[in-house]
């Protein structure tokens, strides 16, 4: 699957190059980072994981105290009995299993909830990177911090800064990226004689 999905990147950076389309990344964890709605949407999301989580603990806490009841108190009970509290250590378990799955299942609470909270935040960041692309003429934008990923990063594509300064959030920005890209790996960003930022030109050669 692997080998499909770089099979096919190779496919549309080999078109994109043919066609003189215009590349583009951007590193979309380190923008939100900086956005206080951000934070403020996690931390929420957090409390509600919070409250949910302490309530399914209870459920659940609630079938142990019935089972270990049951066990300390079987030899006494009637065959009557036994089947009586069986039930209800069963419907209690059963109750506690699906509440569990309607929270943190899929589409479950957990992910309305995350998906309401982020939205407005998307949709910001979404506009402020329709716009970049469409001043800097970027036909295709990747998003380096993804599960995809990329092959190859060269940081003269790099438009996270346009982004953040679209964003108003480039009063630390400088600084904070500056200390991500000295510490990053050689593969990833390239040295400062191979490439340079769109914001900062090197007058390096490229290495061969």
């Amino acid at each position: 699957m692997k080998k499909i999905f770089i099979l096919l990147v190779l496919s549309v950076i080999s078109a994109s190059v043919a066609s003189a389309q215009k590349l583009g990344y951007t590193d979309m964890e380190y923008i939100t980072s900086k956005m206080p709605e951000y934070q403020l949407a996690q931390a929420e999301m957090k409390k509600f994981s919070v409250k949910w989580g302490k309530e399914i603990q209870d459920k659940f806490g609630e079938v142990d105290r019935l089972q270990r009841a049951y066990m300390a108190e079987e030899v006494l009970l009637t065959d009557d009995l036994k089947r009586k509290r069986q039930a209800e250590i069963k419907s209690k378990e059963t109750e506690a299993q699906e509440y569990n799955s309607k929270i943190f299942g899929m589409e479950g609470l957990m992910f309305q909830k995350k998906k309401e909270l982020m939205k407005p935040v998307l949709e910001r960041v979404q506009q402020a990177v329709n716009k970049v692309c469409s001043q800097r003429r970027i036909d295709i934008m990747f998003d380096k911090s993804s599960d995809i990923g990329m092959l190859y990063t060269n940081p003269r594509h790099d438009y996270t800064d346009y982004i953040i300064e679209e964003l108003g959030l480039n009063e630390k920005a400088d600084s904070d990226k500056n200390k991500a890209v000295g510490s990053a790996p050689q593969a990833q960003v390239g040295s400062a004689a191979e490439s340079s930022n769109p914001k900062q030109k090197s007058t390096t050669n490229k290495r061969k």
